[in-house]
């Protein structure tokens, strides 16, 4: 070990980008305990692990900074270095690490130390002996501690997802999630394989002159990666929404146990604020709650009913959702002037999409059990935190604690005081916090 100026290390592009939370842990720990564990240096004096430790110190103040150094043949090796100094940490999510088993695979192969499929791995053509044989994929997995299979995943992930919807997924809780991953790797598979026959037939115009062609050829490519990507993002939307529902389902249902609905009095025409969220006792189908309304709403969700009346949140709202019973979608869209886009089936709800512009449905049907998760996927498929949503019958409280949870804003009534009570009394006990009559 030895010690060097701190500003003499180099940082290459194409790290990790740093983590502020962990920057700012580890500069207490640096403060109270010193730099336990030292930087890794190539011998040019690149920094080939430990940028966060790095960076810490920078911020407390250090002149010098202890360091390993270890002596790399090219930038790929000091590369090679890197990820698998990186790949040993546990605070990698299955994104990042998929990103990095791709980089070193690839690595490899260019380095000559990767073995092809369909090569001999041991010989060249005519003969001659390989020393050392390049890796197969088994022996590849084994030497980082995964299964060839989990490796092979990895890989399909890095290399499918496109990098837009790669930006979308940092930092949600899907980054953790392999098999959400993979779902999301797999959409838009076919235009994927378009699109790389196009952006192959492109090249072989290009070596062959042909200016038309390889236009044509260039055009056809951008449309089917744009597919592919709108198709991710969807599967990115259904993957995060399928999450939220399983534990919105999980928590909420503890909230309800034990609620008496008789602990606040409630009565007609009342308006209560709840924080950022409103809730009216009343006709939600009249005029006094309509004007309470923002006229922005991302979502409106609605129960089904025998004498429809809520045509008005279609203007409230760019979606309503309407949920129903089987057989009920039919007779709704004869009833109402809402413009019907799809039907989604989640659990054994049938809900009805009505929105003024097309939209892009699910990939497939989510398996999620109970009113509270269906609500919250509902809630997270089609809004963004800090979104309106409208709740024109309040039920058991689901929506509004959906939207509390999710961090959107839920403008909710109902007619009958028992039940606005029952959801204002379950906000208070999520929450911990008081609601107050307007």
């Amino acid at each position: 070990m030895s010690f060097i100026d701190i500003n003499r290390v180099n940082i290459l592009p194409n790290r990790r980008p740093l983590n502020d939370h962990k920057v700012a842990e580890l500069m207490e720990s640096i403060k109270a305990n010193g730099l336990l564990n030292p930087i890794t240096l190539d011998q040019n004096l690149n920094l080939v692990a430990g940028l966060h430790r790095l960076t810490a110190c920078k911020l407390i103040g250090f002149q010098e900074i202890e360091c390993h150094v270890i002596t790399c043949e090219d930038k790929d090796h000091a590369r090679l270095a890197e990820i698998d100094e990186n790949l040993i940490r546990s605070e990698l999510d299955a994104l990042e690490r998929s990103e990095l088993w791709l980089e070193r695979d690839r690595l490899l192969e260019r380095m000559g130390l990767r073995a092809r499929v369909g090569d001999n791995q041991f010989t060249q053509r005519g003969g001659e002996n390989i020393s050392p044989p390049p890796k197969t994929t088994l022996e590849l997995a084994q030497e980082i501690g995964y299964t060839e299979r989990t490796l092979q995943y990895g890989k399909q992930i890095a290399k499918n997802i496109a990098p837009e919807v790669k930006e979308v997924i940092k930092n949600t809780p899907i980054a953790k999630s392999t098999s959400a991953l993979l779902k999301v790797a797999r959409a838009g598979s076919k235009e994927r394989q378009e699109a790389e026959q196009a952006e192959q037939a492109a090249e072989e115009a290009k070596a062959q002159q042909k200016k038309a062609e390889l236009e044509k050829q260039k055009k056809l490519a951008a449309q089917a990666r744009e597919k592919q990507k709108q198709l991710q993002l969807i599967a990115v939307q259904n993957a995060i929404a399928h999450k939220e529902a399983k534990e919105s389902g999980k928590s909420t249902q503890q909230v309800s146990k034990n609620i008496k609905t008789d602990e606040i009095q409630i009565h007609t025409d009342e308006v209560w604020i709840l924080d950022r969220h409103m809730v009216y006792c009343g006709d939600t189908t009249n005029e006094d709650f309509i004007q309470l309304l923002p006229s922005n709403a991302a979502l409106a969700i609605a129960p089904p009913s025998c004498s429809w009346k809520h045509d008005y949140l279609i203007n409230e709202a760019r979606v309503v959702a309407v949920m129903c019973r089987e057989g009920f979608i039919y007779n709704l869209c004869r009833c109402s002037q809402m413009p019907f886009r799809f039907e989604l089936v989640i659990g054994n709800i049938y809900t009805a999409i009505f929105s003024p512009e097309p939209l892009l449905k699910p990939n497939h049907h989510p398996d999620i059990e109970g009113i509270e998760g269906i609500v919250s996927y509902l809630v997270s498929f089609f809004t963004k935190p800090g979104s309106f949503v409208i709740i024109p019958s309040i039920g058991h409280g689901e929506a509004l604690i959906a939207c509390e949870r999710l961090r959107r804003i839920c403008f909710a009534g109902d007619e009958d005081p028992k039940r606005v009570s029952e959801a204002i009394l379950r906000w208070q006990r999520w929450t911990k916090k008081q609601a107050m009559r307007a």
